[in-house]
């Protein structure tokens, strides 16, 4: 009795393929995004995608804290909030300033004073600004990280923190109306360095921006997941007893992949703002948080592809189905992170996976 055993790639071949085969990706999706968008779809589409390729980054970043680390982010809409409102903190200012006026519009309407608050004026200077986009959610999350991981905090522990510091900063960015604008945020964002963002073509180059943000931060992660600190981190994910038992601090493993994915959510808060004109409380509090997570999860965490389509799909399904069922996309988007994470956990990207099992099982398990 003998087995019969399917016939792909010799072995020689098998290694070449997997060369190429990333490198193909990424040159595919920088055909699609760099080219093939632009020209097919509409000035407002395109402004629309610019949108949930933000989201994108964002998950970029999940997928390396959740997919490899473990660790369930569900506070990404703080960082994301931090690096979007420091960028229009100063396209604010530089607004104002363009027509000859000392305060952003909405602290001439509801401030007390004729001063511009202290925490404000570094946010003037534009070097400072970008860099704060990134710097300033890292370093939240590096305080926030030390406390929590050296205590071995995880699981759902870590998960209820991080969504209370998402309603606290939804709070208080509420209540400052005099200096955040409140509940309605910073709007009405004309300029991006010098561009007016009510030109089309503009708009345009601030897609440009966008998409090749979100291909290099791939092109990184990717790196990372393939280099010994991945290996690591998929190995405190796995058994975090045998790694502390090995010479290693998993805190700090962990810390780097929490830190690291909360730069990634800031510079897509700061990239979002220029794309959409707004940034408010309403964009990054436990709602927006939940949504982040349950794009990657639904695309597949574990995946950088996955989970950035997974993103950029459920952000498109919320905009589409969410004017038609407003009461009833909440459950919707709650149901598929449900369905994502007890039926599916390595979400859609892993049905090739799961097919692929299948067939070799059923084949190997023919006889003749």
């Amino acid at each position: 009795m003998t087995t019969t055993t399917p016939t792909h790639v010799t072995p020689a071949s098998a290694p070449l393929l997997e060369r190429f085969r990333v490198p193909a990706g990424f040159a595919l999706g920088a055909v699609l995004l760099l080219g093939v968008a632009p020209l097919a779809l509409s000035d407002f589409r395109l402004s629309l995608l610019a949108k949930y390729l933000c989201y994108a980054i964002v998950a970029v970043g999940v997928s390396l804290a959740w997919g490899r680390g473990g660790l369930m982010v569900l506070g990404q809409g703080v960082f994301f909030g931090l690096g979007g409102y420091a960028m229009a903190m100063h396209l604010k200012l530089t607004d104002a300033a363009a027509t000859g006026e000392t305060l952003p519009d909405f602290m001439q309407l509801y401030g007390t004073g004729d001063t511009l608050p202290w925490w404000w004026k570094p946010f003037a200077n534009p070097a400072f600004a970008l860099a704060m986009t990134v710097l300033l959610p890292m370093a939240v999350a590096a305080l926030l990280g030390f406390f929590v991981f050296q205590r071995r905090v995880k699981g759902a522990y870590f998960a209820i923190l991080s969504q209370a510091l998402a309603a606290a900063l939804s709070i208080w960015l509420i209540g400052q109306q005099a200096t955040t604008g409140g509940t309605n945020g910073l709007t009405d964002i004309q300029g991006f360095f010098g561009y007016s963002l009510d030109d089309p073509v503009n708009q345009r180059m601030v897609y440009f921006i966008i998409a090749a943000v979100l291909l290099l931060l791939m092109a990184g992660a990717r790196q990372l997941f393939v280099s010994r600190y991945g290996e690591l981190l998929i190995a405190v994910r796995d058994s975090e007893e045998r790694v502390r038992f090995l010479g290693y601090n998993p805190a700090n493993v962990k810390l780097v992949a929490y830190v690291i994915a909360a730069g990634m959510a800031g510079l897509a808060g700061a990239l979002f703002v220029p794309a959409v004109g707004i940034i408010s409380p309403a964009l990054i509090g436990i709602v927006p948080s939940i949504g982040f997570v349950i794009g990657a999860a639904v695309g597949g965490r574990a995946s950088l592809v996955g989970a950035v389509l997974g993103a950029i799909a459920v952000a498109w399904a919320q905009s589409t189905l969410s004017d038609a069922f407003p009461s009833a996309w909440t459950y919707l988007q709650g149901l598929l992170f449900v369905v994502a994470v007890g039926f599916l956990p390595g979400g859609l990207a892993s049905l090739g996976v799961v097919r692929r099992r299948r067939v070799r099982n059923r084949t190997t398990g023919e006889t003749v």
